[in-house]
């Protein structure tokens, strides 16, 4: 693949990433979101005080920004992952994902529960969108 068919992508309607790596990279039509945590942009403060629900919002909230910046929108989603500190939170975390993800345009998708994530924080999601 030549340089011209990778772009990265920056927003700051997304917080900056935490490490050496990119908000999300476009490479032949496909964009490959990073994990997103539930970081305030405009502040890089954690949002959700260890709500679950909130947490989740927020990380949805970041990779919807990153979408829009490179030109996509959730529908363009085809897949997932789920990184979850407890899997008891499961099912809180399905309920504010399906009024993102639902019905026919649901990407497919994993949920792993983790040991810790970036931050302290108890979700993260990454995404892959087809752009093209």
């Amino acid at each position: 693949m030549g340089s011209s068919a990778k772009k990265t992508i920056h927003t700051k309607s997304a917080p900056s990433p935490v490490g050496p790596y990119s908000q999300g990279v476009i490479a032949n039509g496909w964009l490959y979101c990073s994990g997103q945590i539930p970081l305030d942009p405009a502040t890089g403060v954690m949002v959700g005080d260890g709500d679950i629900q909130a947490e989740t919002r927020q990380v949805l909230k970041n990779l919807k920004a990153v979408l829009s910046a490179a030109g996509g929108n959730p529908n363009q989603v085809v897949r997932a992952t789920i990184y979850l500190v407890d899997l008891k939170d499961f099912e809180k975390v399905n309920a504010i994902y399906a009024e993102t993800f639902s019905g026919e345009n649901s990407p497919a998708r994993a949920c792993v529960q983790v040991a810790a994530l970036p931050k302290g924080a108890l979700v993260e999601i990454d995404l892959i969108a087809w752009l093209g």
